[in-house]
């Protein structure tokens, strides 16, 4: 139970990194105050947790129409329903929601990739 919880943990730490990073790179993303960011970070991996699969499978066909890229542009959507669901964070345009989904994308995959906080090592060690 602890280990699950702090997988949670260092999973919101990277959406919380990814979203100040972002922030730090684009002139319209910006957050009024700290908090603002870790509830934009819990926010945002709840809506990536339950909403974002129903999303990806209602839009399956245009995703295989355009191999995958129409993704972006869902998670740039799932990004601009964070910005209206949390007042102190604001996105100016919809292309610089692309543009911050992307780079919150690649931040996450490297930063999981790297970190790998889902891998569990059992041994077992017989005498």
């Amino acid at each position: 139970m602890l280990y699950r919880f702090l997988i949670l943990l260092t999973k919101l730490a990277i959406n919380a990194l990814a979203l100040l990073v972002v922030a730090s790179i684009f002139q319209g993303i910006h957050f009024d105050n700290n908090r603002a960011m870790i509830a934009a970070a819990v926010v945002l991996a709840l809506v990536n947790t339950y909403l974002r699969p129903l999303v990806v499978v209602l839009t399956l066909p245009i995703n295989i129409l355009t191999l995958g890229l129409f993704t972006l542009v869902i998670n740039a959507a799932m990004l601009e329903l964070v910005s209206w669901l949390i007042p102190a964070f604001h996105i100016d345009t919809f292309w610089t929601a692309v543009g911050g989904a992307l780079v919150i994308s690649v931040i996450s995959f490297l930063l999981n990739w790297f970190l790998q906080p889902e891998q569990v090592h059992v041994r077992v060690f017989r005498g």
